[in-house]
């Protein structure tokens, strides 16, 4: 009986792994998929096809296409989020405030080595699907949530309330998400096109904290 119950439980355990291997394939299929198109262009068969199943199998993992597509984006924006607060451990480590200019170096070294899920960012921000806008909206706002709770860390800051400093945080992001696309974009320009769009950015978030530096919060 003990012999047959091991037996059950090996059996359970490598069906839920093969069901973890096939999730993640629909899933790294879609990504390459992605790159050069958009989601919507993308059709079920297609993707299953590429996870090596028959398209009914789909549905065992995904409840439809449009929860595949929320399911990269929020992957995509775990790992990016993941890799931040990583950044924000280091600088932590040497006593020093994490700022907006270190969280653009760590996200454009992030781009570099995941473009394609950043160009289906990138382009489904704005997309044809509801659901996936949605997700991607959901997504950068916790993207500047944790922002700002960086910029809360900084001393001239402290006195500023929540929703300011997430008005800031979210125009952080958006010069960010900018120079994403542009980065993306800009490939053709040349090699000293990066370069540029760097130095661009940092000048525009330059520019943020120094008019920062001139708000009175509602506290005063």
């Amino acid at each position: 009986m003990t012999r047959t119950r091991e037996s059950g439980r090996r059996d359970a355990q490598t069906r839920a792994d093969r069901k973890n291997q096939t999730r993640q394939a629909l899933l790294d299929t879609t990504r390459s998929l992605v790159g050069e198109r958009s989601f919507g262009s993308i059709s079920l068969r297609e993707v299953a096809r590429g996870a090596g199943i028959v398209p009914t199998a789909f549905y065992r993992h995904f409840a439809s296409m449009e929860d595949l597509g929320v399911t990269v984006v929020e992957d995509s924006m775990r790992v990016l989020r993941r890799a931040l607060r990583d950044g924000r451990r280091d600088l932590a480590a040497r006593e020093a405030l994490p700022t907006a200019q270190n969280s653009l170096a760590i996200l454009l070294r992030h781009v570099r080595e995941n473009e394609s899920q950043f160009r289906f960012l990138v382009r489904e921000q704005h997309g044809g699907i509801a659901e996936i806008r949605r997700a991607i909206d959901t997504e950068l706002r916790l993207f500047s949530k944790e922002l700002a709770i960086d910029l809360a860390r900084i001393p001239d800051l402290a006195r500023w309330q929540p929703d300011d400093l997430e008005l800031a945080a979210e125009l952080i992001v958006i010069i960010m998400l900018t120079a994403v696309a542009d980065l993306l974009d800009g490939e053709y320009r040349g090699r000293g096109a990066e370069q540029e769009i760097v130095e661009r950015t940092e000048r525009q978030l330059v520019m943020v904290f120094l008019g920062m530096g001139q708000w009175r919060p509602s506290t005063d």
